[in-house]
């Protein structure tokens, strides 16, 4: 198969990914704009980010007056997944140019692992992957730019609306693992309720801080609690 065949092969089995990401985009840069983010500055965070969920909560906590360096904490210890995954992604390309593994890294989100997760050794290439990330990232990228120019045009309940956007997005990350197994729900549980009392006890200038440290505990206590072969179903 040629380079470009695989490349459209990509881009073809990636197009469902754009009916999630243009209406989460939206949701972020309405969100960004809210909190006092110019629309070029929405605009720079989606192509330099490229991180949904991440730039949704660093969103939500610079809003509530969080320090940088709380958010660029949370931001680091939700992305800590990526390590994994790309480390997955680099293994199935097999032997790949540094430049390749460097740019297609940035483009790699749980959906394209998804996707590269369940394709055969043999469709699973570079001009593929570029592919995948073409549909990922320029859906992202124009749903921000959609949203931050039309966002003083939103009346307000829709506005309000979309801040559903940050929980929608977090459980569909969850879901498929905690359908796995009881002790992830609990992990889960477990998690939200230690987060919920962290920001009852600790004081309004570092109640930011929270949400790191419960999922560093969190992630701490999965390691003995959660089984392996429970998760790898």
């Amino acid at each position: 198969m040629r380079k470009s065949e695989q490349y459209l092969k990509g881009v073809k089995v990636s197009l469902p990914v754009i009916l999630g990401y243009l209406p989460v985009a939206i949701a972020f840069a309405v969100m960004a704009s809210e909190v006092g983010f110019t629309p070029l500055e929405i605009i720079a965070m989606s192509t330099l980010v490229f991180a949904g969920a991440s730039q949704i909560m660093a969103v939500g906590m610079i809003g509530t007056g969080a320090s940088m360096l709380s958010v660029v904490v949370a931001t680091f210890v939700l992305n800590l997944r990526h390590f994994i995954m790309g480390s997955y992604i680099m293994k199935r390309l097999g032997k790949t140019k540094t430049v390749h593994k460097i740019t297609t890294a940035h483009g790699i989100t749980d959906e394209a692992f998804a996707i590269i997760s369940a394709t055969p050794d043999h469709i699973c290439t570079v001009p593929y992957l570029f592919g995948i990330i073409t549909v990922t990232y320029g859906s992202w990228v124009v749903g921000t730019a959609i949203g931050a120019f039309v966002s003083v045009l939103i009346p307000a309940v829709v506005s309000d609306a979309l801040g559903i956007a940050l929980f929608a997005l977090f459980i569909s990350l969850l879901v498929p693992g905690i359908k796995k197994s009881w002790r992830l729900i609990v992990l889960v549980c477990f998690t939200a309720l230690l987060n919920t009392v962290l920001t009852w006890l600790l004081p309004d200038n570092a109640s930011s801080w929270a949400i790191i440290i419960s999922c560093i505990v969190g992630a701490l206590v999965g390691v003995f609690f959660v089984r392996d072969e429970e998760v790898a179903q």
